[in-house]
């Protein structure tokens, strides 16, 4: 039996498959009650700072929402020691990231009172879903959920300190952050106007860019629309967001019709697999791709007449063989730069970029502190050599036309022991090779796809070779595609 947080007793364990949190798992209206809860993380000046300077969430969106997802799954688990080691990968994760914003405030994503907000936000937005959409949560429920996100609270922090204990208090801790701390951050204004203005298709959809492009245009906007018109009155005045005539309407219809799925049969939506089949590579061997393949070309017939009929700029489909001229080298170094080296999306090459990469392969095949930390001593290693042989105007970062106009060979000693690392990784057994198991395991873990036709061992020399000709832009089409350059 647990005790809430005003003495009310609960017979159902705060985490695991009966835990409130995770009956909003596949609830449709969680989609919307994630994106306002993450404007108001990142309207907070520490966090704004932490995500400009460090999250993929602009290049790599999708990504980002799968990774997200799968590590909330974790923290809910119904085992401690599935929750332990998540709250340890995500504070080595934490560690790592701290600096100043544009106004020399430190920031560190370790700080107590700063987590705590983030926790906040998820269970208010939780609180204000069930509102808007008609359906609000009872005063035990609530009370329980409460509970919860404490309790997740604490298995992150060793205890949920920062946090009201009452929920009565809690309400009045809410109001005074967002009346005294949150401002208009670059984080939150990118979210609301940059982000859902320019959202990449997901890797299953990329091959259809003129009818994203058009679904995108519309829909868009009205997403933005109504992520403003959920937030706090107090935040939206003094950060002097716009509000589009008839907001509130189009936010409560949202909300709305998004509560309307309870009716559907049990099971009919499932949050999980939606995500994991959007992030398939189209060329994967899993059976939903294929599924999809019909479809696609269904679409890319739709996207060529929609082409006639309302040409869209900006959007059209690479080539994807470019020849071996001059300028059709630059534009592919230039793509290789945008899609695989710049995962925070702000045009230039520098730490954050690479610490992102490290996270991304620690995270998809769930490496222990020690490979952990390996790796990340590798990436380091590889941006001080990048670095020296890049940096031409010495600001302390590669911009795009710094590494275009170079076309470099990245492949360098240090790029090497990234490579190293990553086999060590996979190779389970310890015994110097990759076996067809570790291989697929491997695929199937980092990159989402199921290789049927690998047989026999495969030696460190060809991992590391392959690896190396996709890192440092030499090829295209490889099995590594979908790690790091998946939207």
């Amino acid at each position: 039996m647990t005790t809430g947080t005003t003495g009310t007793a609960y017979e159902a364990p705060l985490f695991g498959p009966e835990s409130q949190f995770r009956a909003f798992f596949d609830d449709p209206r969680w989609a919307l009650a994630m994106i306002r809860a993450t404007v108001l993380e990142a309207a907070h000046p520490q966090i704004g700072a932490a995500l400009a300077d460090n999250s993929t969430f602009v290049a790599h969106p999708w990504r980002r929402l799968r990774n997200t997802f799968l590590s909330m799954r974790r923290m809910f688990d119904a085992d401690p020691a599935v929750r332990e080691r998540e709250a340890a990968r995500l504070n080595r994760l934490h560690a790592r990231m701290s600096g100043s914003d544009p106004r020399g405030r430190a920031y560190d994503a370790m700080d107590r009172a700063t987590r705590a907000w983030v926790v906040a936000t998820l269970f208010e937005s939780g609180v204000t879903m069930c509102r808007l959409s008609g359906q609000p949560l009872d005063q035990d429920t609530m009370e329980r959920m409460y509970a919860e996100y404490r309790a997740f609270l604490a298995a992150l922090d060793g205890d949920a300190a920062e946090l009201p204990e009452d929920l009565n208090d809690f309400w009045r801790y809410f109001d005074r952050v967002v009346n005294n701390e949150l401002e208009n951050t670059e984080a939150a204004r990118i979210i609301l106007y940059r982000l859902f203005d320019h959202l990449p298709a997901p890797a299953l959809l990329d091959g259809a860019p003129t009818l994203w492009a058009a679904g995108r245009a519309v829909a868009g906007p009205l997403l933005g629309a109504i992520t403003v018109a959920s937030l706090p009155e107090p935040y939206r005045r003094r950060a002097g967001l716009p509000e589009m005539p008839g907001a509130p309407t189009l936010m409560q219809g949202a909300y709305l019709a998004a509560g309307l799925t309870r009716f559907l049969p049990e099971g009919w939506i499932n949050a999980e697999s939606i995500i994991e089949t959007l992030s398939l590579s189209p060329d994967s061997d899993d059976p939903r791709a294929r599924t999809m393949t019909a479809l696609r070309a269904r679409m890319k017939r739709a996207s060529a007449l929609l082409r006639l009929l309302t040409p869209l700029s900006g959007d059209t489909i690479p080539d994807p063989a470019p020849s071996a001229g001059t300028e059709e080298n630059r534009r592919s170094a230039e793509e290789f730069f945008r899609t695989v080296l710049d995962q925070t999306g702000d045009g230039y090459l520098d730490w954050p970029d690479l610490a992102a990469m490290a996270r991304e392969l620690s995270t998809r095949l769930d490496l222990d502190e020690p490979e952990e930390t390996r790796l990340y001593d590798a990436f380091a290693a590889w941006w001080r050599e990048l670095q020296a042989a890049l940096d031409t105007d010495g600001d302390g970062r590669v911009s795009a036309n710094e590494y275009a106009t170079a076309v470099p060979s990245l492949a360098g000693p240090a790029l090497i022991r990234v490579a190293e690392v990553l086999f060590d990784a996979t190779d389970k057994d310890g015994n110097g090779s990759i076996d067809a198991d570790e291989y697929r395991t491997l695929f199937r873990a980092a990159f989402h796809r199921d290789l049927t036709t690998t047989d026999g061992a495969y030696g460190q020399s060809a991992f590391v070779g392959v690896f190396l000709s996709f890192m440092a832009g030499r090829r295209t089409g490889t099995p590594y595609d979908p790690l790091l350059a998946d939207a």
